[in-house]
């Protein structure tokens, strides 16, 4: 290199002075310059390249000797110049981004080196503004534009749009006139590389008008049209018969030929992914020093896919038909996918909210809030410096693609999650990033970390040496970090990224090798039962025997591992990967003979690999590395309870096998079987003719929309089971419904124990967690499992219940559940499923729908006018149109959107008297005259709250009217005060749904006929009332209201404003006779009693639409007249501390159970069984 480099200078200075004459010339500039194709002409001066801003700002800079030959004394003064540019504007570290057309932008070089790659290779000739070298912000603040500079036009989003695809790259080149069009179609010849030719095309493509006069360009038309197939689910065919009307209806538009001419163009703006070929055993991958092996260095397997019609390997080998990779992995490379993040400045910003966002007063609401955190912060602190640094979470499933079970096939995606993105973006679909999807048919298992190696590598990059990035919403270059947090699985899925074994006795990945393993003989399975140890060292339970397992519990809790302790228990296993070699070896596996290893009857080896997790030098400092599935946790535990009391023959933890085990363990002989393997029914089983109200009241509740599936289709009655529940159907009836469901048909001591723990997936499951809360529901949940073990076999203790006593742990550590269970990642998984339109290349559906689908989400962030993934409509849409002049009133601003039509109606006296009348003593502008008012009625005595109250009702709105026309405050009367005093036109209308809150509320009458319940209605209300016949003096108490919405009108202050009132059937809530709280702390309603009907004037029958919560009714299928009344929270609502909490009403779990109510101080009241046996049952 150097060589050639010091020939090369040679040849320009020999040129210099010698040729032509030129030494002796005392002009300084080159002799020849370079026209706009390239072509050497000869000039007396030195030839201008005016970039012609859209500002029509002229800045002149010499650039003729790009063009120049390399051997001339011109070149190698312009380059100098160049690099002294360079340099001194868009260096870091001194070095800059090299332009030659090897590195092409894409690495950062000394000027040694640039200087080298430059002399030997051809400068970029379309590369005349130096953007990726500081000449934006030049131009930017250079002090030589003209004064009378108008404002720079808004940029066309499709340019943008491209510009963000191409990283940057030639960013202003995107604001260059229409003069020049034409030479850049001269210049699309020279290209150095394909790269700036697919991107002077798709430029081109954004600038061309769709046909004359049209509004769109040829790309975002077709870009739109395509962003409509995608979202929609609409087939290749069916966009190929679009494409052809279209041409054939509009003969001037310039419309793709075909719908794969569409795609290729749509192509261009991809970030591609790589294939990769691995070994089919899983051994290995083709790729670093092997990509040229033809078969696997560990098992032998040819690298090929063998003919079916000729299975000899070296026929196939020397045939002309190109060889087909036996198994593929399609790695999506991560670098250029965080770029983008960046790229667009909306996003550019959100990714530093974790730093710069949100209210930080210690409530956990995102995992940056946690301790693993905080701790990642405090170990690294050149990481955490600068906050645009990237955190991820890795998150992996398998699923079936074909959808049929009887199909072995499994398929892994690989998805990765930036937390640095606020609560109401991370976790969703569009910012998610898919790293690689692992091919079937069969899942890699333990074999995974084979085809985590190319992931594992780009994120050492990225820790050590970071990416040059471009953050548009600061417009500077920095240097991005990203490092890996933690992973998301379910269960199994964590001993296979973990290497722990997950199916011995040592299961808990938490408790690892400090427990004692207890293998149930009759069952044949493990039982993790011993709570107690979690207790405080004086607690009685510890010493209680006969209650538990038999013994008394001495133990401490097991100490919680560090990365370090791990790693050093993982240090000497040594694995060899892939299937085959097992497959092939009949000798039995060698076993780590040492007390750590053995487990139970046999010995196992517990750790199966060190983790490739570990080849990240971070990894062994983080405080969390694998997160526990809180989703999969709670469906198995529902199960557990739920099938145990029906006592359902194939799924129930109480039967015939954990009775014998009990009698084995020598403990609770109550539940011995006698010697016709007949027993007695444990309390906790449903008695036979108490099943169907069990049932029923499931059955029977009807929900809101969109907040469940359909429950019934799922209980059936006639055979008293209950099947076909997915995981949420599960997550709302543990978390709501089983507490209500049970109450009454089990034992008081069972139930309290049951609605604890649901209690605690419901605590554990919330937005907004306080540490103290946390440290109060580790001890809750502890207690309730020891009271479990006091109830049920030791066989219902899978280690899925045993988990959940650390999950309160995990949540301190890494935040709220939501951002770390696999809800997310298995709806992400359904939409991979939809892409899969040729079912023999599923892997590849996959990779190429993605593809497409992160084009699309870039173009959603530039064209708001189209409805897309990220500015979709809610499910429940309550934004109003705040453009028309009635809805921009200061006093009643418009809220909530009508759904459906309405009709107009006349309001008679007593409607329009109770509406009225509620409006106006509501209204914060009619307060000082409310109490203007009550000094003037109450001269000269002391009136009582009650006769204070009849009188604003029934003379206020008379009186309030005449107030604001007296001539001394006349003038000083808002036009908004003047037209409430005036009352309400005499008609109004009425709707029959209305969008407000985020809630969807429907009238009763709406509702006839649905499935769902979206009429109920909850008001919390300070009102006035008197302590005590003995104290008269007024107090202000907050009361529950509880209704159900009967109507829904419109008044109409003659076109000032308009206020929305719903009209409710309210229950008696200020006497027990209409509400009550039971034992279990429920909220109960009487609908049957009620209050404010709206036939007497004094009532109140309506509430503004802006003051309701929702809420739905559980009916008691024991007593007819009372419901419990459930509260809701709105979807995708999030509290960051911003909001007054008086303003809110907080929807409280249920409280903990007082178990001492229950249990006697010394236990010895238990009732764990029944006088019913199990033959009577069946």
């Amino acid at each position: 290199m150097e060589i050639l480099r010091d020939i090369l200078c040679l040849q320009i200075f020999w040129g210099h002075f010698v040729s032509n004459g030129v030494a002796n010339r005392s002009d300084p500039s080159p002799i020849f310059g370079t026209g706009i194709n390239g072509r050497a002409s000869r000039s007396s001066g030195i030839k201008k390249v005016e970039v012609i801003l859209s500002a029509n700002l002229v800045f002149s800079m010499d650039k003729s000797w790009i063009r120049m030959p390399r051997t001339t004394k011109e070149y190698l003064v312009g380059l100098n110049q160049f690099l002294e540019f360079a340099f001194k504007n868009g260096a870091i570290e001194d070095r800059i981004k090299c332009p030659c057309p090897q590195c092409c932008f894409g690495k950062w070089q000394t000027r040694a080196v640039v200087f080298d790659h430059l002399i030997c290779k051809p400068f970029p000739q379309n590369y005349v503004i130096w953007v990726m070298h500081g000449e934006t912000t030049v131009l930017q603040n250079s002090e030589s534009r003209e004064a009378t500079q108008d404002t720079q036009p808004p940029k066309n989003p499709v340019e943008l749009l491209i510009n963000e695809a191409f990283h940057g790259f030639m960013r202003e080149s995107v604001d260059v006139g229409p003069s020049q069009v034409v030479a850049e179609e001269e210049i699309l010849n020279d290209m150095p590389t394909s790269y700036d030719k697919d991107f002077f095309e798709l430029l081109k493509d954004g600038r061309e008008e769709l046909y004359e006069g049209s509004k769109y360009s040829k790309l975002e038309f077709l870009l739109k049209l395509y962003h409509i197939k995608c979202l929609s689910g609409l087939s290749d065919k069916g966009m190929t018969m679009i494409l052809d009307l279209l041409r054939d209806a509009f003969k001037f538009a310039k419309i793709p030929d075909s719908f794969y001419e569409a795609k290729k163009t749509i192509n261009k703006l991809c970030l591609d992914y790589v294939k990769i070929d691995a070994c089919p055993n899983d051994c290995m991958l083709y790729w670093g020093d092997d990509v040229n092996e033809e078969t696997c260095k560990h098992c032998h397997t040819s690298r090929w896919k063998l003919d079916k019609k000729n299975t000899n390997s070296k026929v196939a080998a020397t045939g002309k038909k190109k060889k087909r990779p036996a198994k593929i992995l399609r790695y999506f490379p991560l670098k250029p996918r965080l770029q983008r993040l960046f790229m667009c400045s909306k996003m550019a910003e959100h990714m530093r909210w974790h730093a710069e966002g949100g209210n930080k007063d210690g409530i956990i609401r995102h995992p940056r809030d946690g301790e693993a955190w905080k701790r990642f912060d405090t170990t690294h602190p050149e990481f955490a410096f600068d906050s645009r640094n990237v955190r991820l979470g890795l998150a992996s499933d398998g699923f079936n693609p074909f959808g049929a079970m009887s199909t072995n096939y499994s398929i892994w995606p690989v998805i990765l999650v930036p937390y640095n993105l606020p609560p109401w973006l991370c976790m969703k679909q569009p910012s998610s990033i898919l790293s690689m999807i692992i091919p079937g048919p069969q899942m890699a298992g333990n074999n995974i970390d084979v085809y985590l190696q190319p992931l594992i590598k780009e994120l050492n990059e990225l820790w050590s040496e970071g990416v040059e990035t471009f953050d548009s919403s600061k417009n500077e270059m920095f240097r991005m970090r990203a490092a890996l947090m933690w992973t998301i699985s379910d269960f199994p899925g964590l001993g296979i990224l973990s290497g722990w074994n997950t199916y011995t006795g040592f299961a808990c990945p938490s408790c690892n090798f400090d427990m004692e393993p207890c293998r149930l003989h009759h069952s044949k399975k493990w039982c993790f039962v011993g709570h107690r140890r979690f207790l405080a060292r004086n607690h009685k339970f510890r010493l209680m025997k006969n209650h538990f397992d038999g013994t008394v519990e001495e133990r401490n809790p097991p100490k919680k591992l560090s990365g370090s302790d791990i790693l050093q228990q993982v240090t000497n296993i040594d694995v060899t990967f892939g299937r085959q070699a097992k497959l092939n070896d009949k000798r039995k596996r060698k076993r780590i003979k040492n007390r750590q290893s053995s487990v139970g009857e046999g010995l196992t080896q517990q750790w199966k690999k060190k983790s490739i997790f570990f080849n990240l030098p971070y990894w062994e400092s983080n405080l969390l590395h694998h997160n526990l599935d809180v989703m999969h946790i709670e469906k198995n535990v529902f199960d557990n309870i739920v099938y145990t009391l029906l006592n359902d023959k194939e799924k129930s933890k109480d039967n015939i096998k954990a009775r014998k085990d009990l009698q084995d363990m020598d403990i609770r002989q109550d539940l011995w079987p006698d010697e016709n393997d007949d027993f007695r029914l444990g309390a906790f089983t449903i008695p036979k003719d108490k099943k169907v109200t069990f049932l029923t009241t499931l059955k029977n509740i009807s929900m809101p929309d969109g907040y469940s599936s359909n429950i019934s289709r799922c209980i059936h009655l006639e055979s008293k089971r209950i099947f076909g529940l997915k995981s949420h159907d599960c997550h709302i009836i543990m978390e709501q419904l089983l507490p209500i469901a049970i109450r009454n048909v089990l034992p008081n001591q069972v139930v309290a124990v049951l609605v604890e723990f649901c209690s605690f997936f419901r605590h554990i499951c919330l937005k907004n967690l306080s540490l103290m809360d946390l440290e109060k529901l580790q001890k809750r949940i502890v207690t309730t499992l020891c009271h479990l073990e006091m109830l049920f076999p030791p066989s219902f203790f899978t280690v899925m219940v045993h988990l959940t006593v650390h999950l309160v742990d995990e949540v301190i550590q890494g935040g709220p559940v939501h951002y770390r269970w696999m809800y997310f990642v298995e709806r992400l998984l359904g939409h991979f499923k939809s892409l899969i339109g040729n079912k023999s290349q599923a892997e590849g559906c996959i990779a190429e729908g993605h593809k497409i689908e992160e084009v699309l989400t870039l173009f959603s962030r530039y064209f708001e006018d189209i409805e897309s993934r990220i500015n979709r409509p809610k499910r429940v849409n309550d934004e109003s149109n705040r453009n028309k002049v009635s809805e921009m009133s200061s006093m009643f601003p418009r809220q909530g959107k009508v759904v459906g039509g309405f009709i107009t109606f006349p309001l008679t006296h007593l409607e329009k008297t109770q509406a009225h009348r509620y409006v106006l003593l509501n209204c914060a502008s009619a307060k000082p005259f409310i109490e203007q008012h009550i000094k003037r009625s109450s001269r000269g005595r002391k009136p009582s709250v009650t006769e204070v109250e009849k009188r604003i009702n029934r003379e206020f709105a008379d009186w309030f009217p005449k107030r604001i026309m007296n001539q001394d405050i006349a003038d000083t009367i808002s036009d908004e005060i003047k037209f409430l005093a005036q009352g309400p036109a005499p008609y109004a209308r009425r709707f029959t749904a209305y969008n407000i809150n985020g809630f969807k509320f429907r009238t009763l009458s709406r509702e006839q006929g649905l499935e769902t319940q979206n009429s109920g209605v909850f008001l919390m209300s300070d009102t006035s009332c008197i302590a005590s016949s003995a104290d008269r003096n007024a107090r202000q108490a907050d009361l529950p209201y509880y209704g159900k919405l009967e109507d829904i009108i419109e008044l109409n202050y003659y076109g000032k404003f308009r206020v929305v009132l719903f009209k409710c059937k309210w229950a008696d809530t200020t006497r027990d006779r209409g509400f009550k709280r039971d034992v279990w702390n429920f909220n109960c309603v009487n609908f049957s009693k009620l209050i404010h009907t709206g036939d007497r004037e004094d009532d109140d029958p309506y509430i503004e639409a802006s003051q309701a919560n929702m809420v739905y009714y559980v009916d008691d299928e024991t007593d007819k007249e009372w419901s419990v009344a459930i509260h809701l929270q709105p979807r995708d609502v999030f509290d960051m501390g911003q909001v007054d909490e008086e303003e809110i009403f907080e929807n409280e779990p249920y409280q903990q159970q007082e178990f001492e109510i229950f249990f006697d101080l010394d236990y010895g009241n238990i009732q764990i069984s029944t006088e019913e046996h199990m033959s009577e049952h069946t």
